[in-house]
């Protein structure tokens, strides 16, 4: 049996600093790292960074999106319709999935944040939406998801 050693990572943004130096320390220790996209938390130098630091480490990382919530780093909910928060997600993936491919890193799967990740364990229409185009655009791609949520029932019939 494997066990993914997994947490967030690169959550800073500009002039605030969240987990400086602790990133680099716990990098060490997991086997894949959720690499914030920038709603939640994050900016594209902190982006860079991080997919610079796990490519040097084997880390594998995935995309992190959020809800648009910099002031409550994701933890409120943001009242959006289905596309809507399709479209975020989808920006925020091919932002991160761009600034990993000039390194020559490739995305191993994708992780919502906060309250992102529990609206879409519940929210049927916008669980099925986000699959089916993760489906089309990333076939490859590992998404994390609650077991027993509706987001990984739709995500196993698919």
């Amino acid at each position: 049996m494997q066990v993914d050693f997994n947490s967030d990572m690169g959550e800073s943004f500009g002039a605030w600093t969240i987990g400086d130096g602790v990133d680099t320390e716990l990098m060490t220790f997991i086997s894949s790292a959720n690499v914030a996209t920038g709603f939640h938390a994050g900016d594209p130098g902190t982006m860079r960074r991080t997919i610079e630091q796990a490519k040097r480490l084997g880390v594998a990382i995935g995309a992190h999106p959020g809800f648009r919530d910099l002031v409550g780093f994701g933890r409120r909910h943001i009242n959006s319709t289905p596309q809507e928060l399709v479209d975020d997600m989808l920006y925020q993936l091919g932002a991160l999935r761009e600034l990993a491919r000039v390194q020559g890193v490739a995305l191993q799967h994708f992780k919502p944040h906060g309250a992102l990740y529990m609206h879409l364990a519940r929210d049927e229409a916008a669980a099925r939406l986000l699959v089916e185009n993760l489906q089309r655009l990333e076939p490859d791609l590992l998404l994390y998801c609650m077991p027993g949520s509706v987001i990984c029932k739709i995500a196993e019939e698919l």
